[in-house]
């Protein structure tokens, strides 16, 4: 907005040319950052009491972590000022032309609103399931699929119209249209090798990652903190991919591929960087507040979408360790439980309690030193994930 807004004032006067200033992305990234980060500390303390208000208090699974049930009652649904600083400050300082922010922002916003109605439910209910499974993963596949089906002809066109095109172009040649290989799935370390994944590999890879790097983030938010900084680190780290990508000079350089607008993500994910710091500010334990599933879901499917525009797929697996590895974790706990109940007619356990970060906890690890410590390894893996930027 106020870069239309300055382009339009330079148009008129010759006195307006400093503000060609705010042609810089770096610039517009910083005061992105700057602008979510003192709107969520501004905003935090009005949002945390409006809650406390109207009662939306976190309820606590009957069959959870005994030292976690002082926490019953703690404001959740946070993540709504973590949603409204992030949209806030994007629309502001990013160029609203750029299709590829209209669409992470309409992801992030779509699974935030599943997320405030399964936060709804367990506060209006009283209930810690909140919404079925099967309902939730249902809204989550219709957001995910429209998604993916709009990206996989986006990456290689700007206009909108053209996406149309190329869509219906699809659907006549018998769902049969070669992609061009920046669309393939990148494999990190190598410069120049991509798989081939046609129309339907991309759509299904697509919805893969955004719907289970969205889950993969709301089963890590367990613990105070544990979630917001991981995923500060990794959209930082995938703000510097956008970056890369969006630049002629650099991705040709670097031997990324070239999408043109995608480095209009750094100011996204510039806004989210500092919207979760402030989010972080209320959080950190002991938590005065939860980002609840509104803000878990929407965050975890607003990195993935990031990773799929700028062809990171498996780098964000990687920077997102801990995010899979919680993910996995609960998998695995289900399926083992489930298949010795089966065979053995009782339920066996591979971890004390999942997800993992619950595992620690059982095994005498303290909350903070749980959090601080997956905090530090996603540090470190951040820094793998960004090395493959020049190891290639």
């Amino acid at each position: 907005m106020l870069l239309s807004l300055a382009q339009w004032l330079q148009s008129q006067s010759s006195g307006f040319g400093f503000l060609r200033v705010f042609q810089y992305l770096t610039l517009r990234a910083v005061m992105a950052a700057v602008t979510a980060l003192l709107m969520g500390l501004i905003a935090g303390p009005y949002v945390i009491r409006r809650l406390a208000e109207l009662k939306i208090g976190q309820p606590i699974r009957g069959y959870g972590m005994d030292s976690h049930m002082v926490k019953s009652g703690t404001p959740t649904m946070g993540g709504v000022l973590i949603l409204l600083c992030i949209s806030v400050s994007t629309l502001l300082w990013a160029d609203l032309s750029n299709r590829f922010v209209w669409i992470v922002l309409v992801v992030t916003l779509g699974f935030g609103a599943i997320g405030w109605v399964d936060d709804w439910r367990k506060v209006v209910n009283k209930d810690p399931e909140g919404m079925p499974s099967r309902e939730k993963y249902l809204w989550q596949s219709v957001i995910g699929l429209l998604a993916a089906l709009y990206l996989v002809f986006s990456i290689s066109e700007s206009s909108n119209l053209r996406v149309l095109e190329l869509f219906l172009k699809w659907v006549q040649s018998g769902f049969d249209l070669n992609l061009p290989p920046k669309a393939g799935l990148l494999l990190p370390l190598f410069k120049e090798i991509s798989y081939p994944l046609g129309v339907l590999g991309f759509v299904l890879l697509t919805y893969l990652v955004i719907v289970g790097s969205s889950n993969a983030v709301n089963l890590t938010d367990g613990l105070d903190g544990l979630a917001i900084m991981p995923v500060v680190l990794v959209g930082s780290s995938l703000g510097v991919f956008a970056y890369v990508t969006g630049s002629a000079v650099y991705s040709k350089y670097l031997f990324f591929p070239h999408i043109p607008g995608s480095g209009e993500l750094l100011i996204f994910c510039s806004a989210m960087a500092g919207a979760g710091l402030a989010f972080l500010w209320f959080n950190t334990h002991p938590a005065q507040v939860f980002m609840g599933d509104v803000g878990a879901l929407a965050l975890g499917a607003a990195l993935g979408t990031i990773a799929v525009i700028v062809r990171q797929e498996i780098v964000l697996a990687i920077m997102g360790g801990i995010f899979v590895v919680e993910a996995l974790s609960v998998m695995m706990q289900v399926t083992w439980f489930k298949y010795t109940k089966k065979k053995y007619g009782q339920g066996r356990r591979l971890l004390k309690m999942a997800p993992l970060h619950h595992h620690f906890e059982k095994s005498g690890w303290k909350e903070t030193q749980v959090v601080v410590r997956f905090w530090i390894i996603t540090m470190l893996l951040c820094l793998v994930g960004l090395s493959t930027l020049k190891l290639r």
